[in-house]
C-alpha cells in the first residue's frame, strides 16, 4: 500500500474528548461522537491509520503507561466491534521542558512512524487539533487538515494565519468524507 493510502491521527481532541486536566485513564477516554465511526471508514475503504500523539501526562505523573495501554485498548476494542483499525499507536511520553524531538511540533515522532511504517510521509493526511500538529504535519512534507474539536477552534481563532482554510473540518467524520470523497 502506498504512503498516500495513510492517514495519521492525533488522538485527544481530535478521536477522543479532551481535557484541560488530562485524560489519564479508561474511564476518562470517551470517543468524540462519529469518530470511530469515521476511522472505521478509513479501514473500510482500505486506509491505513495511525496516532501520533503527545502524552506529556507520562512524564508529569498524572497516569501510567498502564493507565495509557488501557485508553489505547479501549480505543482498539471499540473501533474492533465495527469494522474499524489503527495500525498504529505513536506517542511521545515527554514533558514540553524535556527538549526532546518527539514531542510535536517537532517531527521526531512522526518520522518514527514513517520508519516503522516504511512510508514517505509527503502527503500524507494528518488530522490534528492544534498548532502543534499543523507544524509537525509541514515538517514532515505531510498534509495538514484541522478539526475544530478539541483545541481546534481555538487554534483557528488564534493562528488564522497558519491555518488553510481549505483544510478545516468541523470533526473528523467531516475530515475522513473529505479525504475518502477525493480519494486520498
Amino acid at each position: 500500500m502506498t504512503a498516500t493510502r495513510l492517514v495519521l491521527l492525533d488522538r485527544d481532541g481530535v478521536i477522543n474528548e479532551d481535557s484541560p486536566d488530562y485524560i489519564k485513564n479508561a474511564d476518562e477516554w470517551r470517543p468524540i461522537p462519529g469518530s470511530l465511526e469515521a476511522i472505521a471508514r478509513l479501514s473500510r475503504n482500505e486506509r491505513r491509520v495511525c496516532v501520533v500523539s503527545n502524552q506529556s501526562g507520562l512524564a508529569r505523573g498524572l497516569f501510567t503507561i498502564d493507565d495509557l495501554n488501557a485508553m489505547h485498548q479501549k480505543l482498539r476494542a471499540a473501533l474492533e466491534r465495527i469494522g474499524g483499525e489503527i495500525e498504529g499507536i505513536f506517542f511521545c511520553p515527554h514533558a514540553p521542558e524535556a527538549g526532546c524531538d518527539c514531542r510535536k511540533p517537532a517531527p521526531g515522532l512522526l518520522l518514527a512512524a514513517a520508519r516503522r511504517l516504511g512510508v514517505d510521509l509527503r502527503g500524507v493526511p494528518f488530522v490534528g487539533d492544534s498548532l502543534s500538529d499543523i507544524l509537525a504535519a509541514r515538517a514532515v512534507g505531510a498534509e495538514p487538515l484541522l478539526v475544530l474539536t478539541g483545541k481546534g477552534a481555538r487554534t483557528l481563532r488564534d493562528h488564522p494565519d497558519q491555518i488553510d482554510p481549505a483544510a478545516v473540518f468541523p470533526d473528523l467524520a467531516a475530515a475522513v468524507d473529505h479525504l475518502i470523497d477525493r480519494g486520498a
